[in-house]
């Protein structure tokens, strides 16, 4: 198997088989984020690809699901994404589920018809780090997009019939547009149709811009305190009837079904009881060890 280090994947997607059909990020600008700062985007020769798919079939020639790797590769074409997809089909006749992750700019390049076909070929779902539905905020850790951008590209999915998760980075506005990027995420997120919703704090990692703004002190990190209190209000406003994630602030993980409204008022109610009997020198403590996103 090809594989460029390091391997990010969707813990909550099935963890084998994984397929590299691309390298690193495209972006590798985002101001949070080392993942992937030492690789250089590229995009696996097909010859590999089906090497891989090849040794795939011997050990599971069964499978049913499969995971792209790495970053963002959707970035690829319509005319470079569809022969790949082709491929999984003939080596792995009992494909139902290809999974990948995405930025929102990588749907720009394909039209509706052609995700409508690239769902027929078996890319079912896909994982976007929205992180933000506030333009300030999007500007600040530059990703490269508005919030215009997720509503637009998002109804593209809706109407070509692949399912989509959103993510909401708690903390990375920093004390001063806390409230905005609470409620405009919120308030964008509810315009779209996410089958999971994902929520996660936010850590300052060495080598990241954003922990040398918050060292010269033009960035204000919130406290856990204030990072719990932003996820209360997102947590209030939101209306997505998907599933609901939430990891790296409170406690303990919230997982629901796809039935997030209907679990709303408990999620809440969880949130405020963390808020009042957290150990937040503890949680400060855990974020502390954390190494990656």
């Amino acid at each position: 198997m090809h594989f460029t280090e390091p391997v990010y994947r969707n813990p909550y997607w099935p963890t084998w088989p994984l397929l590299e059909v691309t390298r690193g990020c495209t972006h590798n600008k985002c101001a949070f984020c080392t993942m992937y700062k030492g690789v250089r985007f590229g995009v696996a020769p097909m010859d590999e690809v089906e090497a891989d798919l090849a040794e795939i079939a011997t050990m599971t020639p069964h499978a049913r699901t499969i995971q792209l790797l790495s970053a963002n590769p959707l970035v690829l074409s319509f005319d470079k994404m569809a022969p790949i997809l082709e491929k999984i089909r003939e080596y792995l006749p009992d494909m139902e589920h290809v999974y990948a992750a995405g930025r929102v700019t990588d749907l720009r390049n394909k039209t509706v018809e052609q995700l409508r076909h690239l769902r027929e070929l078996g890319l079912n779902e896909i994982s976007m780090g929205t992180e933000s539905g506030n333009d300030w905020t999007l500007d600040r850790i530059h990703k490269g997009y508005h919030a215009s951008d997720i509503v637009e590209q998002c109804a593209k999915l809706d109407e070509a019939g692949i399912a989509y998760w959103h993510t909401f980075l708690n903390g990375v506005a920093g004390r001063s547009h806390s409230r905005e990027h609470a409620l405009h995420s919120a308030e964008i997120f509810n315009q779209t149709h996410p089958i999971v919703v994902g929520t996660g704090g936010l850590t300052l990692f060495p080598g990241t811009p954003l922990l040398a703004d918050a060292e010269r002190g033009a960035f204000d990190p919130l406290t856990e305190r204030e990072m719990m209190e932003e996820e209360l209000l997102f947590v209030e406003n939101l209306e997505c009837d998907s599933a609901f994630i939430t990891h790296h602030t409170i406690g303990g993980a919230i997982l629901t079904g796809p039935d997030f409204l209907g679990r709303k008022e408990q999620i809440v109610a969880a949130l405020k009881h963390e808020l009042e009997h957290a150990d937040m020198d503890l949680l400060a403590w855990r974020r502390a060890q954390k190494q990656t996103l």
